[in-house]
């Protein structure tokens, strides 16, 4: 019997694939057990890490979903958007070969359609990993369907009323919606419908300049589309270090995005069949003329219709559920996790906290969410990661802080792979060796944040980092040359100021 190749596959066929594992059209929710150990309210990383958590050490799970296995990250997030953006990638790379000595025939096209079936293929494999099957075999007891508070230890889907010893709120966050004159009638884009498209956009305004705004603007822009970004901030990523924030701009403008730095919209409307938006920049009123517009403007909580007064649980419309250090909500037997309640909304911070609630929620041992050391990253072109303080969030504290700065330009294995631009940035305490918090701009910085991430977790310092025996050549050599730059330094500088330099291996 021949085995499929997901290549082989119809984009109908994936289709069916990914609901069959995410939200069977012919589910029928199992009858609830007397009483649970634990309900879980939203299955997206948060849910689906707290469920794995719960049955690992032994305890009855029912796990509610409104929508579809997976949350955000899976169908309309993280994993559809990293997809386009390495399609992207590669045909830039495929662009530059002349630098590689590598002929491209000059009629070679991006196949925006084949871009968006690959990333339909990836979502649907991805979802086999927390599919409906899964979860079943597991032991968990899955209800499709809204869920209530129906009380303060029972929560209600339909008709089937679930009582609980401990709960878990973990319905995540949706898109902020529009407050611009005239864009709802125009019709826009979010995080939740652009992965839907069937065409390349020939123009594209993308109203944000934060993670998702100039990741899809460059990968937009990259397969064809001509993108402007309007960001009413005078820089693009506002939680990042300037200059890896200005690094970012000349990536974009050199992929060709048009970008509007402290420019507001102020209106839309239709012009024949193209839309207009009208725009504001230090008094000078403008128009941009586009097919398609992106808002990404941040994330807002989803509690709505939850009936969390129920259940005595406090909520801000704004900010989520209120939860304390541990995760629990005012009311004791119930808690919450991920993007509902957590300032960063990221992946991975939902997992982790998906588990520290159900370890926190049962006897045992404790964990606190404000000692997470939390990694994030833009995966733009360069990508530009960060974990643990900033100068600034130093200086607040009162902290004396010097920084060591090494350039890709002078990390060997980033000039043979010709993606030598941005720098590896590690933030120290003044006088001693400990690691603050670190910035990396480079192509991999999604892969080499996780060594300092490690690091910082394990309270190793910069005299432990530089006896690690790193490979050779790689990019991340950047990390094991600003430790030897420490050793080196280290008494010549007493510990302060800032240090940049490198430290080379022979090939």
């Amino acid at each position: 019997m021949a085995i499929t190749s997901p290549r082989e596959k119809s984009d109908d066929a994936v289709r069916t694939e990914l609901l069959d594992r995410v939200r069977p059209p012919d589910w029928t929710n199992p009858k609830p057990k007397p009483v649970y150990d634990l309900v879980i309210v939203g299955a997206g990383p948060a849910g689906l890490a707290a469920a794995d958590s719960a049955i690992a050490a032994g305890r009855s799970v029912a796990l509610l979903e409104r929508n579809r296995l997976g949350g955000g990250s899976l169908n309309n997030g993280t994993i559809p958007s990293k997809a386009i953006i390495a399609a992207a990638r590669l045909f830039t790379r495929m662009r530059e070969g002349q630098q590689f000595s590598t002929f491209i025939p000059p009629e070679w096209q991006v196949d925006f359609a084949a871009v968006m079936s690959r990333m339909r293929r990836v979502r649907a494999r991805l979802a086999e990993y927390h599919s409906v099957d899964r979860l079943r075999m597991a032991g968990v007891d899955v209800f499709f369907g809204e869920a209530r508070f129906v009380g303060p230890k029972a929560l209600a889907v339909g008709d089937a009323r679930l009582a609980f010893k401990r709960a878990l709120i973990a319905t995540g966050a949706r898109p902020n919606a529009s407050n611009i004159p005239g864009l709802e009638d125009i019709g826009y884009l979010t995080s939740e419908t652009i992965f839907g498209l069937e065409a390349l956009p020939e123009r594209l305004a993308i109203i944000g300049g934060g993670p998702l705004g100039c990741e899809m603007a460059q990968a937009f822009c990259r397969m064809g589309s001509r993108v402007i970004l309007l960001q009413d901030d005078p820089k693009f990523l506002p939680r990042e270090e300037r200059d890896a924030a200005e690094l970012l701009s000349l990536s974009l403008s050199g992929d060709g995005v048009e970008t509007r730095l402290n420019t507001t919209v102020t209106a839309a409307h239709m012009d024949g069949g193209d839309k207009l938006l009208e725009t504001i920049n230090n008094e000078i009123q403008s128009s941009v003329t586009v097919d398609e517009v992106l808002l990404s403007v941040g994330r807002i909580p989803n509690v709505e219709g939850l009936c969390v007064d129920v259940a005595a649980i406090q909520v801000d419309t704004s900010q989520g559920v209120t939860v304390d250090d541990f995760l629990r909500t005012s009311n004791p037997n119930v808690y919450a996790a991920g993007d509902v309640c957590m300032v960063d909304k990221f992946t991975n911070v939902a997992e982790v906290t998906g588990r520290m609630a159900v370890q926190n929620a049962f006897p045992g041992r404790r964990s606190r969410q404000s000692l997470l050391m939390v990694p994030w990253c833009t995966f733009c072109d360069p990508e530009i990661a960060h974990i643990g303080l900033h100068v600034w969030d130093a200086r607040e504290r009162g902290i004396p802080v010097r920084t060591i700065t090494i350039m890709m330009q002078d990390v060997d294995r980033a000039i043979v792979d010709g993606q030598d631009h941005g720098f590896v940035k590690i933030h120290l305490k003044e006088g001693t060796d400990q690691i603050l918090g670190s910035t990396i701009v480079a192509s991999r910085a999604s892969d080499m944040i996780n060594e300092i991430s490690a690091v910082m977790s394990a309270g190793m310092g910069m005299r432990d980092l530089a006896n690690v025996l790193h490979i050779y050549p790689a990019q991340s050599d950047a990390i094991r040359q600003a430790a030897l730059t420490y050793v080196r330094d280290g008494p010549r500088f007493g510990g302060g100021g800032m240090a940049s330099g490198s430290v080379r291996s022979s090939p």
